[in-house]
């Protein structure tokens, strides 16, 4: 069996002369390398495509492969990660992860935010912000947590993203609106405890890889998990696996929220305590980094007893069970 690889490679964009920020979730080589050699130790043969314009040039000259393992974030617009998927579901192509209206709606945090309040699971009130009059048109408590409403790995965050009165909120979104035009999410503020669940399947044959919390160092004074945080995580925090009845209902909202999106093979849902002590939906990335080393899916996988092959494996597992049960789904 063949699995093509689709995947956007940092290096290549910083060559074409794309920005640090802007390239921020994108894979590095060793990454690629990881879910080869992961592959090739389940017993599959590998094929590189590359992005998105790689990819609709293959697939013009007719190449074809039996399954395609998807990473590819892309780079423009409010459907950039579902780019690939479309183009595959064109030409017939299974692949992994999520489809493209999961992929498009997951991205977009405040309409992703509006399903899971309407079906009833627990998630901070909020507002999106694409002009100052929406700014002043909010009407939630203060603190607020504002961050770009269609960005990952953190990016757009920062130890300002808190703002604890209207003259904070108005000059963070003023300021986040000139770098992020495509809008804001405006939301309460969680004080309490971080976590980040890792799922692998789908619908119904959907369980947990595990569940990590993430504890801030004393010197991170901010305690918001930004770009820099994420990227400078061994000096800044530290992971551990939580306390049972906290692993209990962590994993029960993430599942919910996890079949109730729509989301494929693997992933993560990041939850936070409310004030009142209760596990409340962030956002789900249906999309999660696989780097080895420095991705949360396999960091938490790992402290959850797994190893890279075996992440790697269910994945698998769930996207051929599922094409075997509903071809061309």
């Amino acid at each position: 069996m063949v699995i093509g690889l689709t995947f956007d490679l940092r290096s290549t964009y910083l060559q074409e002369g794309y920005s640090l920020e802007e390239t921020a979730e994108f894979d590095r080589e060793s990454t690629i390398e990881g879910i080869e050699d992961a592959l090739h130790s389940l017993g599959y043969a590998t094929e590189r495509i590359g992005h998105v314009r790689q990819l609709a040039q293959r697939l013009v000259k007719g190449n074809r492969w039996d399954l395609v393992f998807n990473i590819c974030e892309g780079l423009s617009g409010i459907g950039r990660e579902a780019q690939v998927p479309c183009l595959l579901d064109a030409y017939g192509v299974p692949y992994t992860f999520s489809d493209p209206l999961v992929l498009t709606l997951t991205l977009h945090k405040g309409m992703t935010k509006r399903v899971i309040r309407d079906a009833g699971l627990n998630t901070p009130g909020f507002f999106v912000v694409h002009t100052e009059a929406d700014i002043l048109a909010g009407a939630l408590d203060f603190p607020l947590f504002i961050k770009p409403v269609a960005e990952g790995t953190g990016k757009g965050i920062s130890g300002k993203s808190r703002a604890n009165n209207p003259e904070e909120l108005l000059s963070v979104c003023r300021e986040l609106l000139r770098s992020y035009p495509a809008g804001l999410l405006v939301e309460e503020y969680l004080p309490g405890r971080e976590f980040t669940v890792g799922i692998t399947g789908t619908g119904s044959s959907s369980r947990p890889v595990g569940i990590m919390e993430i504890v801030y160092k004393h010197d991170h004074v901010s305690e918001i998990y930004s770009l820099d945080t994420k990227s400078n995580y061994e000096e800044l925090v530290s992971y551990s696996v939580p306390e049972e009845p906290v692993r209990i209902s962590c994993t029960d909202l993430a599942i919910r929220a996890w079949k109730i999106l729509g989301c494929r093979d693997g992933g993560r849902v990041d939850i936070r305590y409310d004030r009142n002590g209760n596990a409340s939906f962030i956002e789900v990335n249906p999309l999660a980094g696989l780097d080895l080393v420095h991705s949360d899916l396999p960091i938490l996988a790992y402290k959850n007893g797994y190893t890279y092959e075996q992440l790697i494996g269910e994945i698998m597992q769930s996207a051929l069970e599922r094409i075997n049960q509903h071809p061309g789904a």
